[in-house]
């Protein structure tokens, strides 16, 4: 029996990720990134059983990351303002560090995975981020709104700015490098936008 070798594990998941942001999921196999490392179909069952495994694996350690990245210095019993900055400031780090393990969840969200991709990682942060809430709506500094309109308001304009960066250019075409200054500025419109 052949034994795993860490350095070509890595190779794999790294290869794998590069392929799916680049091709997305419905054109990724497990014969195309065996070709794609130089190495032999069986070789990655040596590591993984099937391409689910193999997809769910990266997403389950990167998702581990992410988690960490997002609680990093947060404090869910901070003001609204300054529990926010910390977060677009984990995300916006975590999304310069990781670009391609970014685009990768970006795939994941739009996938047959998403379910099993969310719900492996995220147990702390929900709590964390539960509490955060019920503290901010408790003192007044936001309305109660649906999740899912919080969410679109608060991150959706980081996410959008942080895609535009990664790929180069704005939706217009023309080149675009994403600065502190805008940035921050669009953090100050989002808190603008959301508090009472």
């Amino acid at each position: 029996m052949r034994t795993r070798d860490n350095s070509k594990e890595q190779l794999v998941r790294e290869t794998a990720i590069e392929m799916i942001v680049k091709s997305g999921m419905e054109g990724f196999s497990m014969n195309k990134l065996a070709k794609a490392c130089g190495i032999s179909v069986a070789t990655l069952y040596i590591y993984y059983k099937d391409r689910d495994d193999l997809i769910i694996n990266i997403a389950s350690d990167g998702g581990k990351l992410f988690s960490d990245a997002l609680i990093k210095g947060f404090d869910p019993d901070a003001s609204f303002e300054e529990g926010l900055r910390v977060q677009w400031k984990n995300r916006y780090r975590f999304m310069k560090e990781q670009p391609n393990l970014s685009m990768f969840f970006d795939q994941l969200r739009s996938s047959s995975y998403q379910e099993r991709f969310l719900a492996g990682f995220l147990k702390e942060f929900k709590q964390m981020m539960g509490k955060f809430m019920h503290n901010v709506i408790e003192r007044g500094e936001i309305e109660k709104v649906p999740f899912e309109t919080y969410w679109s308001v608060a991150f959706s304009p980081l996410y959008a700015l942080a895609r535009f960066d990664y790929e180069g250019q704005s939706l217009g075409g023309m080149p675009f490098k994403l600065t502190d200054e805008v940035l921050w500025k669009t953090f100050d419109l989002v808190v603008k936008a959301l508090k009472k």
